[in-house]
């Protein structure tokens, strides 16, 4: 999407909700709300088993049996990407924080290494090889947006993609690579189930939302049957007052403070709404039955001294430790919400319809704070505000399809 002018109309909508609210919020949910609306693109621990059938994924993609790809930490890799910000002809202005005024390098030369084995790194050639005549789609806000950018520009070093559709704000976009007939698209939802913002008597969004979750966003879901492998991911949004339905039935609401109304946290808004993605995905009766689902786990942001707006930024240079991360954290809370709900879809009686993984970079991505534009992203509406949200591209987000080839190749 065009950060620019969805920060724009976002900023508006924030200012208004936010004057006529603020009285009713907390400290956290007020900065939450803060960064969620004004990045429209984006947000523990505990031990999961692996699912092993055979029909199946295992939640966590293994090399050696005994190895969680998702659980170790970053290593200096002098070798850096496999493209620059200047070699890859997609890369958005938005993320190329070199061009805008980087000047430390360090933060391209780290690669993931999981405790037990390694995680092999990304291979264009063969990545296009192993999805010859397929379909992916990115499903999600603009942090799924900024994950296939990346991927756009791996695979650009072995072939140069046709860009064949975007729509008119530039949120939904398809790219074709000819020589291997493979198509790559981003489809783009706030809360993956159908929405409606509340509007005031003037017709002007309140930043209330309604969401009914018997009811998935046509906007990605009448394209899931023509789609052989699906990244889900949804967080940011759910990070402001929201009203859950399920169909006629109100189940609660999350931020809304209304008397006699079942409070519920965000998490527990995850677990309702991920729940029935993924049986709607499970059962649905058009899409290929070999359809494969990876649902990446949030991403997590690194403000520091401040929110969005209240002067808050990122400039570490360097990975954190496992030591120096938080596994208590909100964004740990809310992975554990999405990782139980594809366990209950792979088990009982929705076993053995479609295929389900995990892409778990939450974990992965806290020890990266050096990984965000910050003030590096050009954006010249919004000068003065730093983007602790996205990642910088090549950057350490280049990691995550590290561990979606290793999910993909256990399919094969």
């Amino acid at each position: 999407m065009k950060s620019s002018s969805i920060f724009r109309e976002s900023s508006d909508k924030t200012e208004r909700w936010i004057v006529t609210n603020m009285a009713r919020l907390s400290p956290f949910v007020l900065s939450s709300l803060c960064i969620t609306i004004f990045f429209t693109g984006f947000f523990v621990f505990h031990q999961n088993p692996l699912i092993s059938d055979q029909n199946f994924l295992t939640l966590h993609p293994q090399i050696d049996p005994k190895c969680d790809l998702f659980k170790g930490h970053w290593v200096p890799d002098k070798r850096g990407s496999l493209y620059t910000n200047s070699s890859c002809s997609t890369l958005p202005d938005s993320k190329n924080c070199i061009k805008h005024g980087r000047l430390d390098r360090d933060f391209l030369f780290w690669r993931w290494k999981p405790d037990g084995c390694d995680l092999p790194r990304f291979n264009p050639k063969e990545f296009l090889n192993m999805v010859r005549g397929k379909k992916m789609s990115f499903i999600g806000d603009s942090v799924a947006r900024n994950h296939m950018e990346s991927l756009l520009c791996l695979l650009s070093m072995e072939e140069t993609p046709k860009d064949i559709y975007k729509d008119g704000e530039d949120r939904n976009r398809i790219w074709y690579f000819p020589n291997h007939d493979f198509t790559l698209s981003t489809s783009w939802t706030k809360f993956l189930v159908e929405e409606h913002e509340r509007v005031d008597g003037n017709k002007t969004g309140t930043g209330l939302f309604d969401i009914d979750i018997s009811k998935m966003d046509e906007g990605w879901f009448k394209g899931l049957p023509n789609t052989d492998i699906a990244i889900v991911s949804a967080a940011h949004w759910f990070f402001r007052p929201i009203f859950i339905h399920r169909g006629d039935e109100t189940l609660g609401c999350i931020y809304c403070n209304e008397p006699n109304m079942t409070q519920l946290s965000p998490d527990q808004g995850f677990k309702l709404v991920y729940s029935s993605v993924f049986k709607h995905i499970n059962e649905c009766q058009n899409c290929k039955s070999d359809l494969e689902t990876i649902m990446r786990t949030i991403s997590p942001a690194h403000f520091e001294n401040g929110t969005w707006d209240t002067g808050g930024s990122c400039r570490r240079t360097s990975p954190f430790g496992v030591n120096q991360i938080d596994l208590q954290s909100n964004e740990m809370k809310i992975r554990t919400s999405q990782i139980e709900q594809l366990e209950v879809i792979t088990k009982g009686d929705h076993k053995g319809k479609k295929k389900f993984g995990v892409l778990d970079v939450t974990r992965v991505m806290l020890m990266r704070p050096d990984g965000h534009p910050n003030s590096h992203w050009g954006n010249k509406w919004m000068k003065g505000y730093n983007d602790c949200v996205h990642w910088c591209l090549p950057g350490p987000i280049d990691a995550w399809n590290d561990f979606l080839m290793a999910i993909l190749r256990q399919l094969r």
